[in-house]
């Protein structure tokens, strides 16, 4: 089936035999489980049960960076579950996300009442804050900060509808820009990076937006049917009186209209994203956060003007998926894909499009950000062009954009 979808990209047929022939299996980083503690082998065996797909990405990782990142996305797991839990009631969801960071430190504390399904990084919490606790100060103290933050955050959206485009930024900020923050923190931390890396928040955070606004965007019906309105109000009130009205065929025009804007404003962080991807030096880190932005703008391609996006979830096709992360190893790669991808969506810009000229202009200074020979050659010295066992083997992210299970609103890792 995927074969079939592929007909007309030769080069998606090829990939795709290529990457079932070889597997990913066959060059995933082999982790010495023998040397780790009981406690630290529990914790790789949550996260390959709670994160098929980030569990290959972050064994991808060089060095130490690879515990601290694994036991960062297990407590952003454990908060995440208690946000998406319903069955909590207010009056206790709230200071459990407000006090959660307190609880790396609590070596007894534990939440057995959660029924999300991944309720067991609660049930032993232990056994992640143990871990947590053996880890380097420079990793506790950006873990515990992040974690901190996005509790808060998370408690003053429970009752709260994103409104104005600048609450848009500032929900995604909470559950992605403060994960890209907290990334690039580790990164730096780790000295596999540059302090600048960790140091400007600003790349950061818009790493965080440009992904989780993609999956806002494509999520629109799924999240309508589970009851959860992600689109900002300032933006589809121009077009609707109600936000389910887009999912009614007679509403379609105004529809699009509204979903061009919102791909419109995702747009406007892509030339961060390039910037942020050309001071990169390490090569499993840059293909840890190249391949779900490049990823993200061939999602908002796909989305682009389309009516399926009010009919199901838009999905790139998985040969493209699997051609992308084989290609995105270099930054060079990363920009042409990028300028392919703009050019896309330039084509499908429609002169009556109330967003037209904003669209054209973002369109215009990524193309310029990305043609750009200072990036061109800042990366040129620092990575080689192929990286074989991180470049089969984050395949796997593919599958977080093409099969996403979880509602827009979760805290998500992708924010890399």
């Amino acid at each position: 089936m995927d074969v079939l979808k592929s007909l007309g990209h030769p080069e998606e047929i090829y990939n795709l035999f290529k990457f079932k022939m070889g597997g990913c299996h066959t060059v995933m980083p082999k982790l010495d489980y023998e040397s780790m503690s009981e406690s630290l082998r529990t914790c790789y065996a949550f996260l390959n049960q709670t994160s098929r797909s980030f569990a290959a990405v972050i064994q991808a990782l060089d060095g130490e960076l690879r515990h601290a990142v694994c036991i960062f996305y297990l407590v952003l797991r454990a908060l995440d579950t208690v946000e998406d839990d319903m069955t909590i009631p207010l009056v206790k969801k709230v200071p459990l996300l407000h006090e959660f960071h307190t609880f790396l430190y609590q070596p007894d504390w534990c939440f057995t009442e959660s029924k999300e399904k991944d309720r067991q990084v609660l049930e032993d919490f232990p056994t992640i804050s143990v871990e947590f606790r053996n880890l380097g100060q420079e990793y506790r103290d950006v873990i515990s900060d992040i974690c901190h933050r996005m509790g808060v955050g998370m408690a003053e959206f429970l009752e709260k509808k994103v409104g104005s485009m600048q609450e848009w930024d500032k929900y995604c900020h909470y559950v992605a820009g403060l994960v890209g923050m907290g990334l690039s923190r580790l990164f730096s931390a780790s000295q596999l990076e540059d302090p600048e890396v960790g140091r400007d928040t600003e790349l950061a955070n818009s790493m965080g937006l440009f992904l989780q606004k993609t999956n806002i965007i494509r999520d629109y019906l799924e999240d309508q049917q589970d009851g959860r309105a992600f689109w900002p109000e300032e933006a589809w009130s121009q077009f609707a009186s109600h936000l389910e009205d887009f999912s009614q065929p007679q509403h379609l025009s105004s529809a699009l209209a509204c979903l061009n804007l919102l791909v419109t404003d995702a747009l406007r962080h892509v030339p961060d994203v390039i910037t942020y991807l050309s001071r990169l030096r390490n090569q499993s880190v840059f293909s840890f956060c190249a391949i779900p932005q490049v990823m993200a703008i061939a999602t908002l391609s796909a989305c682009y003007n389309n009516p399926q996006v009010f009919e199901g979830v838009v999905k790139i096709r998985k040969g493209q998926a699997v051609t992308l992360m084989m290609e995105a190893t270099n930054m060079q790669a990363v920009q042409g894909i990028i300028i392919q991808y703009s050019q896309e969506i330039r084509q499908k810009v429609s002169p009556s499009d109330p967003s037209r000229d904003k669209t054209l202009h973002i369109l215009g200074l990524i193309q310029e950000k990305a043609l750009s020979k200072v990036v061109l050659t800042t990366r040129a010295h620092h990575l080689s062009p192929i990286y074989l066992s991180a470049a089969v083997l984050l395949a796997a992210l593919s599958w977080q954009y093409l099969n996403a299970t979880q509602p827009a609103g979760n805290a998500d890792m992708q924010g890399s």
